[in-house]
């Protein structure tokens, strides 16, 4: 069990989000679901309070604070993608029912919750000690939305158009 597990606030949705999330990647379950004992912001007597969960072997809580707080750029989740084709689900998924693309990479999901969905070639790419490949390719993502990893691995070998 880790010593630090980020929290996550909904409105109401804690549970329907906690089973959203753990659907994304192997190595992910809900651990325990508390509910409400008598009335409290969070909900009536009864209803889901917190949810334990954990994400590919992280944990997390998903706490129905009993209203919308807006989540920011400030946090965010990043996933390591395999390949392109691990990344393209990832990001589909994600963004199923209401998320929202967005530059470089990241993209809200329908509750808010920003998300990385990064590739590990092109880290890999950004790391090159090559410094002019590794800003060639850095240069290729920032115009992108979705990873290409095609389009960032033709700009790191000088290809791209």
């Amino acid at each position: 069990m880790s010593k630090i597990a980020p929290c996550l606030w909904f409105n109401t949705q804690a549970e329907e989000a906690a089973n959203f999330y753990v659907s994304l990647l192997p190595d992910s379950r809900i651990l325990k679901v508390q509910r409400n004992v008598g009335d409290s912001p969070g909900g009536k007597d009864g209803t889901v309070l917190v949810v334990d969960f954990t994400i590919a072997g992280q944990e997390f809580m998903a706490l129905n604070g009993g209203m919308d707080m807006e989540y920011t750029h400030a946090v965010s989740f990043k996933i390591d993608c395999e390949d392109q084709a691990e990344a393209d689900r990832l990001w589909d998924k994600l963004l199923e029912g209401g998320g929202k693309p967005e530059q470089c990479g990241w993209l809200k999901d329908r509750y808010g919750v920003s998300w990385q969905i990064v590739p590990k070639a092109m880290l890999q790419m950004l790391a090159d000690p090559d410094r002019a490949k590794a800003q060639r390719a850095m240069q290729a993502m920032l115009k992108m939305v979705k990873i290409d990893v095609a389009a960032v691995q033709a700009a790191f070998d000088g290809k791209a158009a």
